[in-house]
């Protein structure tokens, strides 16, 4: 007989560690700051290592939160938040510094503005919003990421990237942004107009 057989599992959902992968991706929108002065000021090695420590803080919060279920509506909120900032910032900081071409960047930023803007509609003429990524919207951030991080990583000096490299970067992240926010609009637009008035916000 085990000694502890009858012990009760500890409840995660009142431990006061439940809220520490918040508490991380807090830090992690933190890092939007010095990572847009870090790349304005042409410091691309402090720049990819701050991308690096961010990407590692997501790993981590996403485990913890799947580990021992501190799962939260705010963490499913916070978390694509600070991916979006982060990846905002990035976009926006290598255009200021004459690195990424302006239509790139206003794709990338026009794309999650009409998703803000949608979703603050939803939210108050429909009902709450629970985030639900497609497979297109999660495969247009990892794209996004790599094109950051592979412009990052040239500029660095870490590895030199060839030209043809450099645009198809560009050019899958110009595609693949088009899509899923074509693809977020027809979604959303439908669940709106097929949204019962009994579930809508009274």
């Amino acid at each position: 007989m085990a000694l502890f057989a009858n012990t009760p599992a500890p409840d995660t959902a009142t431990s006061p560690w439940r809220h520490l992968p918040n508490a991380i991706t807090l830090v992690r929108i933190a890092l939007v700051v010095p990572l847009i002065e870090t790349v304005r000021g042409h410091d691309f090695r402090a720049a990819l290592l701050i991308v690096a420590i961010a990407g590692a803080s997501d790993a981590l919060d996403g485990f913890l939160a799947r580990q021992y279920g501190w799962r939260s509506w705010l963490g499913g909120v916070l978390d694509p938040l600070a991916d979006k900032l982060l990846l905002i910032a990035c976009f926006v900081s290598l255009y200021v510094a004459d690195v990424l071409p302006a239509w790139l960047m206003w794709l990338v930023v026009g794309r999650d503005l009409v998703i803000v803007a949608g979703a603050t509609a939803y939210h108050f003429l429909i009902g709450r919003v629970v985030p639900q990524p497609s497979i297109l919207a999660k495969l247009t951030t990892c794209i996004q990421i790599a094109c950051v991080l592979g412009v990052l990583v040239h500029l660095s000096g870490v590895f030199d990237l060839p030209p043809a490299s450099t645009d198809a970067l560009l050019g899958a992240t110009a595609l693949a942004t088009v899509a899923s926010g074509a693809h977020y609009v027809l979604v959303w637009s439908r669940k709106a107009l097929q949204a019962p008035r009994a579930g809508r916000r009274e």
